[in-house]
């Protein structure tokens, strides 16, 4: 098997793992969009561009922030999502070339 097929199937099944949870399924979905789905009363940050407030997650889910920040953080080790630190707190954003990615490697491997 060549290399990059090895690192290819590497990604996708971190991705796969990462989505297995569907607490983890679910906030990739809504950072989609997530002036719908998150209420960014007292945003510092533009969702838009720099992502949503782990707080802000927290408050839909009604989780610990450890839970929060630990699926947040397995999002990101598979690649889903970014995180970005503004002052004291972290925001994450979907990375939608790489879910894109995922998903077509997904399709041809399929």
């Amino acid at each position: 098997m060549a290399e990059s097929a090895i690192a290819t199937d590497s990604d996708l099944v971190g991705a796969l793992r990462a989505l297995s949870n569907p607490m983890r399924l679910q906030l990739l979905m809504w950072l989609r969009d997530p002036a719908r789905n998150f209420d960014l009363t007292g945003a510092i940050a533009d969702p838009h561009d720099v992502g949503v407030c782990v707080s802000h997650i927290q408050a839909k889910v009604g989780l610990a922030q450890s839970t929060v920040s630990a699926y947040m953080a397995e999002l990101q080790r598979a690649g889903l999502v970014r995180a970005t630190r503004v002052g004291k707190w972290t925001h994450y954003k979907r990375d939608e070339a790489r879910i894109a990615g995922l998903v077509a490697e997904l399709g041809k491997a399929l």
